[in-house]
C-alpha cells in the first residue's frame, strides 16, 4: 500500500482520498496510543491525546489537512476507539428509528416510517465484525464463527440484532432498533393518533380491573410502546415481574423486578429460558407479570400464572390479527410437546385471556391500533370474540398517507368487570 506522502504529499485532500488517510492514519494512532490507557480518559482527554497525535502524524506525512478536516478525523476516531464507528453519528439523531446494516458497504435507516440509504460505510467486513462484538460484549454476550447469530441491547435499550459470516453471505448484517430517549405516554399516543381517547380508556380500565391482556402485532409495529405505556396504568402498590430476551422494557413503577433470559456459552450450556424464568417469577410473589415477547412454550405457563392468582398480567405476541394470535398460542403450546387435546388448550386460552389489542405498521409507516378485541368464551369448536374497537381505512391522500379513524364496534362484555373492580363506576 502506497504511504500517505506518497498519495498526497503537498495536496488538497478530496473526499474520496480523505477515507483513504483516515483509515491509514487510523492504523498509526492505533499504533501509537495505549488503548488500555484511551478507556479511562475522559473524552476532552482523548480528543486532545488523538488531536497530538494526527498533527504529529500529518506532518511527518507532509499532507495537506485542514483543520476541520483534522477535527472530523478527530471525531471519528473517537467514535471508532469508545463508540459505534460510522454508526455513532447516526445514533445521533434522534428521527432515526432503525438502522439496517447490510454488509460493511450498504446501510439504511428508517425515518418517520420511511427506509433511506445513507452515505455512511464501514471500512470492511472486519471492520463490521469488530463493531458488533464490541456491541454484544458490553451485556456479556459473544459474536464469532461458533456462535454467528446474537440478540443484545445498548446501553440506551435499543435492541440489536447481528449475524455473521459463514451464515451471512455478503457480509455481517446488523439490526438497531431504537427507542426514543423519553418512552412515549398513554397521552402521546393518543396524541399521535395510534388510537382514540376511548380505546385507551377502555384500556385503562382493562389494566385496572387487572384484565388479562395480549399485544399483538408485527415486527416494528409499536407492541413494546404500547405495552410500556399501559403498564403506567398499574397501581404503585403493586409488586411487577418483567421477563425479557433482550431487556426494553421501561416501567415506571417503584416496585419493579427486571429478569432477563440467557443464551447458552460455549459449550452450549447454561440457557436459561423464558419458561425458566416464568417458573421462578411465580415464587418471587409477584401481582403481574409482564412477557416482554412470548415465542414458545413458555405461553402455557403465561396462561396458567394468568389464571392461577397473577390477573392482570400482560404479554407480546407476532400475529397479523386477534384470530392469528389465538392460533399462534395454540400453535406455540403444541409444538412444545404439551398433550392437551383442542378443546381443553382452548377452554384455557378462553379461561386466561380477556383482552388481545392488535398493534398493526401500515404501508405508510404509521403505526395504529387497528383492534381491540375481547376474548370470551369457547363456542362449540372456536373460541369466541368480542371486537369492541376497530380502524376503517377511508383511503389514502395525494401524498400516500393512508386515511382512516378508530370506531366503535359492539358493546364490552367487560363492563360488569369494570364496574366491580371499581374501575368504572356505576351510573
Amino acid at each position: 500500500m502506497q504511504s500517505l506522502s506518497a498519495r498526497l504529499s503537498g495536496q488538497k485532500v478530496n473526499a474520496r482520498d480523505l477515507n483513504e488517510v483516515r483509515k491509514q492514519l487510523h492504523q498509526q494512532v492505533i499504533d501509537r496510543l495505549d488503548l488500555s490507557q484511551a478507556a479511562s480518559l475522559s473524552n476532552e482527554q482523548l480528543s486532545s491525546r488523538l488531536k497530538d497525535i494526527i498533527d504529529r502524524a500529518v506532518q511527518a506525512e507532509g499532507l495537506n489537512l485542514s483543520i476541520s478536516e483534522r477535527e472530523e478525523m478527530v471525531t471519528s476516531l473517537i467514535h471508532e476507539i469508545t463508540g459505534l464507528g460510522p454508526l455513532e453519528v447516526i445514533m445521533g439523531d434522534p428521527a432515526v428509528s432503525d438502522i439496517l446494516v447490510n454488509g460493511p458497504d450498504t446501510i439504511f435507516v428508517e425515518r418517520h416510517g420511511r427506509l433511506e440509504q445513507v452515505d455512511a460505510r464501514f471500512r470492511d467486513n472486519e471492520h463490521l465484525v469488530n463493531i458488533i462484538s464490541r456491541i454484544v460484549g458490553r451485556v456479556g454476550r459473544r459474536i464469532d464463527e461458533a456462535s454467528p447469530m446474537v440478540d443484545a441491547r445498548l446501553v440506551d435499550g435499543s435492541r440489536v440484532n447481528a449475524i455473521i459470516p459463514p451464515l451471512a453471505l455478503d457480509g455481517a448484517a446488523l439490526s438497531i432498533r431504537r427507542f426514543g430517549s423519553k418512552a412515549l405516554s398513554h397521552e402521546d399516543l393518543v396524541r399521535f393518533n395510534a388510537l382514540s381517547p376511548e380505546m385507551m380508556n377502555y384500556l385503562r380500565l382493562a389494566v385496572v380491573s387487572k384484565c388479562n391482556i395480549l399485544i399483538s402485532g408485527g415486527t416494528g409495529a409499536g407492541k413494546t410502546t404500547l405495552l410500556n405505556a399501559l403498564s403506567n396504568f398499574i397501581p404503585l402498590t403493586e409488586r411487577i415481574i418483567t421477563l425479557e430476551d433482550s431487556a426494553e422494557l421501561r416501567l415506571q413503577q417503584p416496585h419493579v423486578v427486571r429478569l432477563e433470559s440467557r443464551p447458552p456459552n460455549i459449550e452450549g450450556r447454561g440457557a436459561i429460558h423464558i419458561g425458566d424464568l416464568m417458573k421462578n417469577a411465580l415464587r418471587m410473589r409477584p401481582d403481574r407479570i409482564v412477557v416482554g415477547e412470548v415465542r414458545g412454550g413458555e405461553a402455557l405457563d403465561m396462561l396458567q400464572a394468568m389464571n392461577t392468582g397473577h390477573e392482570g398480567s400482560m404479554g407480546t405476541l407476532h400475529a397479523n390479527t386477534p384470530d392469528d394470535a389465538l392460533q399462534r398460542l395454540t400453535t406455540m403450546i403444541t409444538m412444545a410437546g404439551v398433550k392437551l387435546d383442542s378443546e381443553s388448550l382452548k377452554q384455557i386460552i378462553s379461561r386466561s385471556l380477556h383482552v388481545i389489542v392488535q398493534a398493526n405498521r401500515l404501508p405508510d409507516g404509521q403505526r395504529k391500533i387497528i383492534s381491540i378485541t375481547e376474548v370470551l368464551d369457547v363456542d362449540g369448536s372456536d373460541i369466541e370474540i368480542n371486537e369492541v374497537f376497530a380502524y376503517q381505512r377511508k383511503g389514502m391522500d395525494a401524498d400516500g398517507k393512508i386515511l382512516g379513524e378508530h370506531a366503535y364496534m359492539n358493546e364490552s362484555k367487560m363492563l360488569e368487570r369494570f364496574y366491580q373492580s371499581g374501575a368504572l363506576p356505576r351510573a
